[in-house]
């Protein structure tokens, strides 16, 4: 290993360059990579049981390689870019080839720009914040709020939810048409967090670049199980979550065209985001550092490149388990009475493994619970954040709201044993009912008698 200086930021000692050999934490596997807590048993009605995890659209487990990265990490814990000891020196490197890491991982050019930030809903505000001045922005109602709302009210051209691809193209082409200014931007979902439909990006890239917009792409609900690829979809920016990627909370990424980051205001401002700070004024960096003021996340983007190169080295696989689980889920939901799965553009459209379905007669809330404390099953219920699309997907004929859905959603932390207990327990509640007697309180549905999730669980510290 070789550390070698390099330019500096926001004075002190030069940030390093650091040659190391790829750190292979845990043995690759031939099989799937291992998360943590793959052995978790929950309380249920009847007892202890293996939890099912199919909330993976919420919040995937860490990696087992993920860990073992961070611990590896600890070890010499120290601060980035702007220490001379070698402690700070070798973590400003694994920064820094963190950053790189991501960049291959989303597929970036030579010239993009890879930004930490803590979450998706981070990066785009982010990006909001370094729009030119008056960027008309270009929104369908199918969006998550992270997406949906940052851009402000009077620049956003919002467009209805789409019945097929088609309908959409023909939307946002109109919309173009109809919003002529010198910057526009186009914000569109990878997968819907909703009903896990893809969207056909390159399709909509091409529009965009035809009509002289740019494209955003939200990756959020992409990033665990597809492969993203800023430069093959011809797409400007992307983002999305640690948290969504086998990584814990905290680290976000924002990649894409450096010329309006680099003009746009730093996001943060403070150490870290200066080139030179004197009494007549300040002048601000460019590149990633720009938008990074402040101590970085640096054990979160070690974490979080620590699985993006896991998901890369095991990604046939990956995709492999989730289509066979994401088939068993979708065909058994199927079969049950009453159960209908939500979709934009029709069952038979590509989608990730997330499913939001009602069950017909019962509430979604009161469905998941049941699911929880009967079964041992982890899924999400309500509008998902995404109040716009779920408001359309569920409105009857009539012209009535039904309310809320159910999501369930798999990744590396579920089981085809899991997916079958689910498919079981919705089939059993529509035929049985629930086995036990709830009731609705201001609070929510709750168990008659005592939850068996209200343990006592010693704190972690």
């Amino acid at each position: 290993m070789s550390v070698l200086p390099s330019t500096s930021l926001c004075g002190g000692a030069p940030a390093p360059v650091v040659r190391t050999r790829a750190l292979h934490v845990v043995p690759e596997a031939a099989s799937l990579p291992a998360v943590v807590g793959a052995g978790l048993r929950v309380p249920t009605l009847s007892g202890d049981t293996a939890y099912a995890n199919l909330d993976h659209a919420a919040s995937t487990p860490a990696l087992e390689t993920v860990r073992a990265a961070v611990d590896r990490a600890l070890e010499t814990y120290s601060s980035v870019h702007r220490g001379a000891g070698f402690a700070s020196r070798l973590t400003s490197a694994w920064y820094e080839q963190a950053r790189a890491e991501v960049a291959s991982f989303v597929g970036a050019r030579a010239d993009d720009s890879v930004v930490f930030t803590r979450t998706t809903t981070d990066s785009w505000a982010l990006l909001s914040k370094a729009l030119p001045s008056r960027t008309t922005v270009f929104v369908f109602g199918t969006e998550h709020h992270s997406t949906l709302l940052p851009w402000g009210r009077f620049r956003t051209v919002r467009l209805p939810v789409p019945q097929t691809v088609e309908d959409a193209r023909a939307l946002l082409e109109e919309a173009l048409n109809d919003h002529p200014s010198r910057h526009r931007l186009v914000v569109l979902t990878a997968a819907s967090n909703v009903t896990g439909e893809v969207w056909p990006i390159e399709r909509f890239a091409t529009l965009a670049h035809d009509h002289g917009a740019r494209i955003a792409v939200d990756a959020a609900q992409l990033s665990a199980h597809r492969r993203i690829d800023l430069a093959g979809w011809d797409a400007d920016y992307v983002a999305f979550s640690g948290h969504k990627t086998y990584a814990p909370y905290g680290a976000g990424v924002l990649a894409g065209r450096s010329d309006w980051l680099d003009a746009g205001s730093p996001y943060l401002l403070g150490g870290g985001a200066t080139r030179s700070v004197t009494e007549e004024g300040t002048t601000w960096a460019t590149g990633p550092a720009r938008h990074e003021g402040g101590s970085p996340n640096v054990i979160g983007a070690i974490a979080l490149a620590a699985a993006c190169a896991t998901i890369s080295r095991h990604r046939d696989a990956i995709e492999a388990h989730e289509e066979q689980l994401l088939e068993r889920l979708t065909t058994g939901l199927g079969e049950v009475p009453g159960v209908e799965l939500l979709s934009i553009f029709g069952e038979d459209h590509d989608r990730v493994g997330v499913v939001a379905f009602t069950v017909d007669g019962w509430d979604s809330s009161l469905v998941s619970q049941v699911l929880s404390v009967e079964h041992g099953i982890g899924v999400r219920d309500g509008k998902f954040c995404a109040h716009l699309l779920v408001d359309e997907l569920l409105e009857d004929p009539w012209g009535e709201r039904s309310g809320t859905a159910v999501r369930a959603s798999i990744g590396l932390g579920s089981t085809l044993e899991g997916v079958d207990r689910l498919v079981s327990a919705v089939a059993g509640l529509v035929a049985q009912g629930p086995s036990a007697d709830w009731t609705l309180t201001e609070s929510g549905w709750a168990v008659d008698g005592t939850d068996p999730r209200d343990v006592e669980v010693e704190r972690p510290w």
